[in-house]
C-alpha cells in the first residue's frame, strides 16, 4: 500500500509539462516498479483513423536509433489487442507464443536492433470511466545476479491496477492543456496572419483611396480650366463645407464625405461652351439657360459612381433656393439635399471674398453682413437654410481662418 500511495503522490506532484516529459517519468517509475528493463508507453489517438502512438520508448539495454513506430489498432499486435479488449496480458516468452492466441509478437523490432525480447508485461492505461487511452508494454523483467530475464509475476498487477487511472487521468489532462496550447498558438499564428493580411488590405485601400480622391481633386480642377474660378477655391470649399456639417451635428462619415464632394459642385461645367464660360459681358437668355444646365451635367457625370451619389446631389441642386426660386429643379425647403445647402453657402461665402474681373474681393465682415442680412442681389431668408446661417454665425471665425489660410499666393 504504501509503495502506491507513493506512486499516486509522485504522479499528482509531477507539474504541468509536455506529455512526452510526463510519459518518460513515469516509464521510469513503472519499470521501475516492475524491475523491467524496457518498455513503451503508446497514445490512442484518432483522426480519420485510430491507432497507437509511441510517446514515451526507453530500453537499458541498448541505444534507441529510432522513436519506434505507429501500431494499428486492428492489427495482430500485442498493444492492439490490449487497446481493444482493455485486459492486462503477461506473457513468459514472447517468442513461444501459441498461435491460437488473438494477438501476436512482431520480432521485426528485434531483428533489426539485435535487441532480445523476452518477457512482457502489457496493460491499459484508462480513465475513472473507463475509457481507455493508450497502453503500456513493458518488456524483461530482470533481478540482479541473473542473466536472462525473468516472467513477470500476476501479483505486480495489483500495483499497476491501483495506479492506472490516476496515470489515465494525469494524461487526460496534460494531453488536454497540450492541445488546447496547440490550438491557443494555431489561433495566435493565425492571428499574425490575419494582422498581416489586414494591414496589406488597409494599406492598400488607403493606396486607392487616395487614387481616388486625387481623381476627385483632377476631375475638380479639371472644371475650373475654362471657368473664372481658380486658386485655391474648391479647397477652401471643401473646408467651409466640412465646418458647416461639423456644427450641424452630422456624423463623422457624412462629414468626411462632403469634405472631399465639395469641390465637384461645379464639375458639369466641363461640359458647357467654354466662349460661355469666359464671357465678360451679361449672358442673354439662350446662354444662361445654358450655363444653368451645368447643374445636370454634373449630375449626369457624377450618379455613375456609388462613392460620388452625395456629390452628384450636390452638383444637381447647389443653385436651389430656400424659397424655390433657385434651379434647375425649383426645389423648396428640406427637398434641398443637406448636403448641397451646405456647399451652397460655402461657395458663396468663397465667392463674395474672392476678387473677379468685374468685382473687388470683400472682407470677412462684408462678406457676412451680406450674407446675413442681404443685399440686391442676396436674400439670406430666401436663398439659405436658416438653420444654416445661424451656424455660419456662430462660427464665422473659422471660415476667415480658413481663408487666410488657404488664400491664393
Amino acid at each position: 500500500m504504501n509503495k502506491i500511495l507513493e506512486f499516486i503522490e509522485y504522479v499528482e506532484q509531477i507539474k504541468e509539462e509536455s506529455l512526452s516529459l510526463f510519459l518518460d517519468k513515469i516509464l521510469i517509475k513503472l519499470r521501475k516498479a516492475t524491475e523491467s528493463e524496457a518498455g513503451t508507453i503508446y497514445i490512442l489517438r484518432k483522426k480519420r483513423k485510430t491507432w497507437l502512438e509511441p510517446v514515451s520508448i526507453q530500453n537499458d539495454k541498448m541505444p534507441l536509433s529510432h522513436s519506434g513506430f505507429n501500431i494499428d489498432i486492428n492489427g495482430p499486435a500485442i498493444a492492439s489487442y490490449v487497446a481493444v479488449s482493455g485486459k492486462y496480458v503477461l506473457i513468459d516468452d514472447v517468442y513461444t507464443l501459441q498461435n491460437d492466441l488473438p494477438y501476436r509478437f512482431n520480432p521485426s523490432y528485434d531483428q533489426e536492433s539485435g535487441y532480445k525480447s523476452k518477457s512482457v508485461m502489457a496493460f491499459p492505461l484508462s480513465t475513472f470511466e473507463g475509457k481507455t487511452i493508450g497502453v503500456v508494454q513493458l518488456i524483461n523483467r530482470r533481478l540482479k545476479g541473473v542473466k536472462s530475464p525473468i516472467p513477470f509475476e500476476s501479483g505486480q498487477l495489483k500495483f499497476i491496477s491501483a495506479v492506472n487511472h490516476i496515470i489515465g487521468r494525469a494524461i487526460e489532462r496534460i494531453d488536454a492543456h497540450e492541445k488546447m496550447a496547440l490550438k491557443k498558438k494555431e489561433l495566435e499564428k493565425k492571428n499574425r496572419l490575419l494582422e498581416k493580411q489586414r494591414k496589406i488590405i488597409t494599406e492598400q485601400q488607403q493606396e486607392t483611396e487616395q487614387a481616388f480622391k486625387i481623381s476627385i481633386e483632377l476631375l475638380a480642377k479639371a472644371a475650373e480650366l475654362h471657368d473664372e474660378v481658380t486658386g485655391n477655391h474648391i479647397v477652401r470649399v471643401n473646408e467651409y463645407s466640412y465646418v458647416l456639417a461639423q456644427e450641424y451635428g452630422m456624423p463623422k462619415e457624412f462629414c468626411d464625405e462632403i469634405r472631399y464632394c465639395a469641390q465637384l459642385h461645379d464639375v458639369g461645367k466641363m461640359s458647357v461652351n467654354s466662349a460661355i464660360l469666359k464671357k465678360q459681358q451679361q449672358l442673354n437668355p439662350e446662354e444662361r439657360a445654358e450655363m444653368n444646365l451645368h447643374t445636370y451635367y454634373g449630375y449626369k457625370i457624377l450618379i455613375q459612381s456609388d462613392r460620388l451619389k452625395m456629390a452628384a446631389d450636390i452638383a444637381y441642386c447647389h443653385h436651389e433656393k430656400w424659397d424655390g426660386t433657385g434651379y434647375p429643379r425649383h426645389l423648396k425647403g428640406n427637398e434641398i439635399p443637406l448636403s448641397a445647402r451646405i456647399v451652397q453657402l460655402a461657395d458663396i461665402y468663397d465667392a463674395l471674398r474672392s476678387e473677379r474681373p468685374y468685382k473687388k474681393g470683400y472682407t470677412h465682415t462684408e462678406a457676412m453682413d451680406i450674407l446675413l442680412k442681404g443685399d440686391d442681389r442676396i436674400d439670406p431668408k430666401g436663398h439659405f437654410d436658416s438653420d444654416l446661417l445661424k451656424i455660419l454665425e456662430r462660427c464665422h471665425e473659422k471660415f476667415n481662418y480658413i481663408w487666410i489660410a488657404l488664400t491664393d499666393k
